[in-house]
């Protein structure tokens, strides 16, 4: 009998362990939470052993079978000679490192850094976080033998083996995307040693992958033609590319997928349904009355737009100072008309993404959506419009960890690849198609949200 197949998700809030079967019926689930550190504006560290403990709980709770893991991405935990954790790790939200990314632009020029790493340096990657211990930690900094990012740490006490896959390595900045290995040259001119580096490998060689890679494989994306779009916390559109091409402005991102030999390319907005989160307790109303208030307002909700900047943005401003606004109030509007703004608000977001996705070569034929606003119909269907695609909904709705499962199922042979994996174990649930009725409204309605950002840039406050 083949035994289940185990997926463990080392996430921000807390580790989620999941069983599937062969076929991709969820066996059981495990959740574990732990807390977050933040010591000073601006910082946000965990203890590395608290991902550790969770996840023997998770994996105490659910049969035995082949592991696979994923997990936040870009943190940095560093460990001196005898393994044991140096400090507290620096996680992918703390943004202390505006210096070091500029000190990182300029040791290896800007142009060139695209060209390796396929993106720029920005405060959530790895590298800054070094350099910034360097810089104001210098004792830690002698001390440091080896570097792991968070779920790779599961993996050396779980397992005793130093390893990363390319997927999650492309987000350290350290990473050779096109070639798929460490950067001999970036690590030069940043003066990082790369023995510190643990042996990078293609993720089904060693079932893990960073948590957008595994979400993605979780519901299906694989090859070029569906894109995932996630309304989590931060937003997603994420699509793999006809080959290794990165956007001359990094104005998106572009790593190594979970799929040996193809790369892909994502847009991040910061706030999706985190700000649908604000909104909701700023209005003091459950989803389902926001929804159905919203519903009674036309696409447009008479001119009022919202930009959803509540905590700066990634792409495609890069702006850290960004703020949130709602304009073209009137008298008319409503706690409705509030949400439905943000809804739409945030649809736009995901599209300027979705922009530049195309001009990297994506031709999108459907969405695969997933994330906590993928349970919101009405949000759904003005995506969908917004982004002028179907959008499609899986069975299973265990992200990440779904997807580490598949991964440990290719490597431990259950599966031929991850092409089989998915072949077996994703099923779609239901697909929204665009309303032609609103499909033109918001094309008038994505113009003028593109007014907004250039419009409030000189607002910005900066520290």
């Amino acid at each position: 009998m083949t035994p289940p197949l185990i997926g463990v998700d080392v996430g921000t809030s807390g580790v989620k362990a999941i069983a599937i079967s062969p076929d991709g019926e969820i066996l059981a689930t495990a959740d574990e939470s732990y807390p977050l550190s933040t010591p000073h504006p601006g910082f946000a560290e965990q203890d590395p052993e608290d991902w550790w403990r969770a996840a023997e709980s998770c994996l105490a709770r659910l049969p035995e079978g082949p592991i696979g893991l994923s997990g936040q991405m870009h943190g940095l935990v560093t460990l001196g000679g005898d393994e044991q954790v140096l400090r507290p790790a620096i996680l992918w939200n703390d943004q202390r490192t505006t210096a070091e990314c500029a000190e990182i632009e300029a040791r290896v020029g800007l142009d060139r850094l695209i060209e390796l790493t396929g993106n720029r340096a920005l405060t959530g990657f790895t590298a800054p976080k070094l350099l910034w211990l360097r810089n104001h930690e210098p004792e830690t900094w002698g001390r440091i033998r080896h570097i792991l990012l968070p779920k790779d740490y599961v993996r050396l006490r779980l397992t005793g083996e130093h390893a990363i896959d390319a997927a999650d390595a492309s987000g350290t900045l350290l990473f050779d995307v096109a070639g798929r290995r460490w950067s001999q040259e970036v690590c030069d001119a940043l003066e990082i040693p790369a023995e510190w580096l643990p042996p990078a490998y293609e993720s089904t060689a060693i079932a893990g992958a960073g948590d957008q890679a595994a979400a993605a494989l979780g519901i299906g994306i694989t090859a070029p033609g569906p894109v995932s779009v996630v309304l989590g916390t931060s937003g997603v559109v994420f699509a793999v590319l006809p080959e290794y091409a990165p956007d001359a402005k990094a104005r998106v991102h572009v790593f190594c997928h979970a799929v040996p030999g193809t790369w892909h390319a994502m847009g991040v907005m910061l706030s999706a349904a985190g700000s649908a989160a604000w909104l909701r307790h700023a209005l003091a109303a459950d989803l389902a009355t926001l929804d159905g208030e919203a519903a009674g307002w036309e696409p447009g909700a008479e001119g009022l737009l919202f930009a959803p900047y509540l905590a700066g943005e990634r792409t495609p401003h890069a702006d850290a100072n960004a703020r949130g606004a709602f304009t073209g109030l009137s008298v008319r509007h409503d706690r409705g008309a509030l949400w439905r703004a943000m809804l739409e608000g945030v649809a736009y977001g995901l599209r300027d993404s979705l922009e530049l996705l195309r001009t990297l070569g994506v031709q999108p034929e459907v969405g695969r959506v997933s994330g906590g606003g993928a349970r919101s119909e009405l949000w759904l269907r003005i995506v969908s419009a917004v982004l002028g695609l179907p959008l499609e909904r899986t069975v299973s709705e265990e992200g990440s960890a779904f997807g580490a499962a598949l991964l440990a199922g290719v490597r431990s042979g259950v599966f031929a690849d991850a092409d089989d994996a998915v072949a077996r174990c994703v099923r779609v649930r239901d697909r929204i198609e665009p309303d032609p009725g609103w499909v033109a409204a918001y094309d008038h309605g994505y113009d003028r949200y593109r007014t907004l950002y250039p419009a409030l840039l000189p607002l910005e406050e900066h520290p």
